[in-house]
């Protein structure tokens, strides 16, 4: 019980209260003024560490999970073959391109140095693939404008009235449509610009002070021990 509970809860509270109390203590402080950078810098290098084990961990969970998708032929067990495939592709690649001595050193890189096959495949194949993503994104952002537009109380209303105002005033469809106003095509970016300034930045900075709330609340659920769900054990 010790290890499996006792030792990691002990370990996130201390992790988590390292950086609270470095940020309001300060280094001039007596007595453990002088520890306070020392432990700071230790407790940051370690996270580092242990940050790069856990990219090295989700990645096995992925082959794993991917795996066990191809051997049981399950729904869309080819898209993880293709995942498969430019995982080990592009790993090894990015991998052996760091080689800068060694029998791979001719093989990664042009005559000139000036390329390599993984700079070349996300440059030709990563990169208009994400493109391609991106771009289907955008008739699911049209689809949910559309289902988010609806007119049906006072506040829709409004929301509506705002995004066409907006997207009239960012682009040159807007300006000739009230050109015929006298100071049409000054006057809409200038109303465009006001509510993204005003309007747009409260709501914005609503919802991120509510966010960092949130975090924190959790922050300190987890740092005091009442969240374990991370260690995958129910609160006893």
């Amino acid at each position: 019980m010790f290890w499996k509970l006792r030792l990691p809860l002990f370990l996130t509270f201390f992790v988590g209260l390292v950086p609270i109390v470095t940020f309001f203590l300060s280094e001039r402080a007596p007595f453990i003024g002088p520890a306070i950078p020392f432990v700071r810098d230790k407790v940051e290098q370690y996270m580092v560490i242990i940050a790069g084990f856990a990219l090295l961990l989700g990645v096995v969970n992925v082959i794993q999970g991917n795996v066990k998708k191809i051997e049981r032929r399950k729904p869309g067990w080819p898209f993880a073959v293709s995942l498969l495939a430019g995982l080990l592709v592009m790993g090894t690649f990015g991998v052996l391109s760091a080689w800068r001595v060694g029998p791979f050193q001719g093989l990664l890189s042009a005559p000139d140095g000036s390329t390599t096959p993984f700079y070349w495949m996300t440059q030709s194949l990563f990169n208009p693939l994400q493109a391609a993503m991106f771009s289907l994104l955008a008739f699911y952002i049209a689809s949910a404008a559309f289902r988010a537009f609806r007119v049906r109380n006072i506040d829709a209303t409004i929301l509506i009235v705002a995004a066409f105002v907006v997207m009239l005033g960012r682009t040159p469809v807007g300006e000739f449509v009230f050109s015929w106003i006298p100071g049409g095509k000054q006057w809409l970016p200038s109303v465009t610009e006001w509510i993204m300034a005003v309007p747009n930045t409260a709501a914005q900075r609503g919802i991120i002070i509510g966010a960092a709330l949130g975090a924190a609340a959790l922050s300190l659920r987890v740092i005091l021990g009442i969240e374990r769900s991370y260690l995958g054990i129910s609160k006893k």
